[in-house]
């Protein structure tokens, strides 16, 4: 045995947190407020599940943009949208119909961003998303980018609730849909 080999054998890799993944799939998109309260307060133990409901409300921006900030409003609990946020979402979301709708599974640039059905969300965490007491980072992957995009969740301690925190990098720009791509 080589003098390397000795120092290799002396050393053991650390051990790392496994990567969590949950996928939610959705038949349907609540089209009513009462509708989407009723899947948040089933999901607001589930730190993932309130990730994949932000993807959702979004979805429904394009459509209806009142509702939209109604159903944000209900995920975002006891710290309702600001208008400083609102306004971030309607210029992030202008003329964009697809960015929302390229983090659920099958929509790329290629078929303009028209997901497979049922419509899947595939929300992910990393060794860090846990880091910070009582916050959870995870990431959705977008077709039309080439990093997953992050969306922060805070734990209500007194109920076990989580709620939407930080979106702010759920909305940066993806590639352009084929349909609205010259070069394509």
């Amino acid at each position: 045995m080589s003098f390397l080999d000795k120092i290799k054998g002396a050393f053991k890799p650390a051990e790392e947190k496994p990567a969590d993944e949950k996928s939610f799939v959705y038949e349907t998109i609540p089209t009513t407020i009462e509708e989407f309260k009723a899947l948040a307060e089933k999901a607001a133990k589930d730190e993932f599940e309130v990730i994949a409901l932000t993807v959702i409300a979004f979805n429904i921006f394009p459509v209806n943009a009142d509702l939209s900030y109604d159903m944000l409003n209900v995920l975002k609990g006891p710290a309702p949208l600001s208008a400083q946020e609102k306004a971030f979402i309607k210029e992030q979301l202008r003329d964009k119909d697809y960015l929302p709708r390229s983090y659920f599974a099958g929509a790329t640039p290629a078929n303009n961003y028209e997901p497979t059905e049922p419509l899947t969300i595939a929300v992910k965490a990393n060794p860090y998303s846990r880091d910070a007491e009582g916050y959870f980072t995870a990431y959705i992957t977008s077709g039309g980018a080439d990093n997953p995009r992050p969306i922060t969740v805070r734990l209500k301690a007194s109920t076990g609730e989580w709620f939407l925190h930080n979106f702010s990098g759920f909305l940066p720009g993806i590639r352009v849909p084929a349909a609205k791509d010259p070069w394509a």
